[in-house]
C-alpha cells in the first residue's frame, strides 16, 4: 500500500510515520512517502531519530503543500492510494499574531491537497483536523454534528478546510475522512505548547507562564489525548470510517490548566511559586470537549488511559532528551 503522508517531520505526522512503520497492529506491507516543508516545528529530529534513510519503505520529498505544480508532480510520480495530511500550522498564539501561514498551508495547501487526489484517482483522503473548529463548550460534549464555531485564525483555516473538503464530496463523490482531535501530547513535541513548555522550564529551573485573571486563574479545561492513541485513532478511521464522515478522537482526559500545572509541579518537587501568571490571549476558549461514541461505535480501544503515569513518564523523556529540545528553544 503506498501511503503519502503530508507534514511528517512534525510532531503528529512524525509519530504517525512511526505507528505505520513499526506497529505490530498493522498486518499490510506500507510504503511511506514523507511530504514536508520542514518548517520551524519539523526541523527538530522529529523524523530523524528513526534512522529511515536504509528504509525501503520510506521516502522523504521535501516540498510546500501550497506549491500546486510540484505537489501535482508529486502525486504523478508516487501514484499514492491514501494521502493523509498533516501539513498545518497549529499554534494558536502565532495565529494571532500573524495568520498568513495558517491561511496559506492550513486552507490554501489542503485545498491544493484535495484538488490533486481527485485529479490523481487517490482511494482515501484523511484531513487531520482539531477539536478547535468546534470553539467552547462550557457543559455536555460537541458531537460530529455539532455546527463549527471556530475562535481563533488557527481553527478557522481547519473548519474552513474541512467545509471545502465536505463540498468536494458533496459535488464530486471526493473519498474524504476528517478526524477531529483533542490536545496531544508525548515525546517529540515542539517546546511552545504547554506540556513540553512547561516541562522544559521546569527542568531548566525556569517559572511556567499560566495564563491567568482574577476571574479565571487557570480554570480553561482541555482534554489531554495521548500522540499514539490518536495516531492509531486515525489508522484505525481511515481502514473502518465512511466516506463522507467525521470523527471525533477525544482524549477522555480532562483537566484545568491549573490542574495540569500542580501535576508537573509535583513531578519536580515544586510549589506555586513557580508561576508565573500572564494574560490570557484573544479569543481564549474556556473549555474544548469532544464526544467519542462515535469512535467507540467503530470498536476503537485506548492504550493510553492513565494521564498521570504517563505525564511521569513524560517527563522523564524530556529529561533524558534534552540534547533534542535545547536547540529548539
Amino acid at each position: 500500500m503506498k501511503i503519502l503522508v503530508t507534514g511528517g517531520c512534525g510532531f503528529i505526522g512524525s509519530n504517525f510515520i512511526r505507528y505505520l512503520l513499526t506497529s505490530s497492529e498493522i498486518k499490510e506491507e506500507i510504503n511511506v512517502v514523507n511530504v514536508d516543508k520542514r518548517t520551524y516545528a519539523g526541523k527538530g529530529k522529529n523524523i530523524d531519530h528513526m534512522n529511515l534513510s536504509e528504509n525501503k519503505n520510506y521516502k522523504f520529498i521535501l516540498a510546500d503543500i501550497s506549491d500546486k505544480d510540484i505537489i501535482d508532480k508529486v502525486f504523478e510520480e508516487e501514484k499514492p492510494e491514501i494521502v493523509f495530511n498533516f501539513a498545518a500550522e497549529s499554534h494558536v498564539d502565532r495565529s494571532i499574531f500573524s495568520s498568513d501561514d495558517f491561511e496559506k498551508s492550513n486552507f490554501l495547501g489542503a485545498c491544493n491537497l484535495f484538488k490533486i487526489s481527485m485529479e490523481r484517482g487517490v482511494k482515501k483522503f484523511i484531513q487531520i483536523s482539531t477539536d478547535e473548529v468546534y470553539g467552547s463548550k462550557d457543559e455536555g460534549f460537541f458531537s460530529e454534528n455539532s455546527q463549527l464555531n471556530p475562535s481563533s485564525p488557527y481553527s478557522a483555516t481547519k473548519a474552513s478546510a474541512e467545509i471545502t473538503a465536505l463540498s468536494y464530496f458533496k459535488t464530486h463523490n471526493f473519498p474524504i475522512i476528517i478526524t477531529r482531535s483533542a490536545n496531544n501530547y508525548g515525546e517529540y513535541q515542539f517546546p511552545e505548547k504547554l506540556l513540553p513548555l512547561f516541562i522544559t522550564n521546569l527542568i531548566e529551573g525556569k517559572k511556567v507562564p499560566l495564563m491567568w485573571s482574577e476571574e479565571n486563574p487557570g480554570l480553561n479545561v482541555r482534554d489531554w489525548l495521548h500522540v499514539e492513541d490518536n495516531c492509531r485513532a486515525i489508522w484505525f478511521i481511515s481502514q473502518n470510517g465512511k466516506i463522507g464522515e467525521a470523527y471525533n478522537i477525544p482524549g477522555e482526559n480532562e483537566r484545568t490548566n491549573m490542574q495540569m500545572t500542580k501535576l508537573l509541579l509535583q513531578n519536580f518537587g515544586y510549589g506555586e511559586e513557580m508561576i508565573e501568571k500572564v494574560t490570557h490571549r484573544k479569543g481564549h476558549d474556556f473549555r474544548y470537549a469532544i464526544s467519542g461514541d462515535k469512535l467507540k461505535n467503530l470498536g476503537f480501544k485506548y492504550i493510553h488511559k492513565d494521564l498521570e503515569k504517563e505525564i511521569k513518564e513524560l517527563v522523564l523523556w524530556y529529561k533524558n532528551n534534552a540534547d533534542w529540545w535545547r536547540i529548539l528553544k
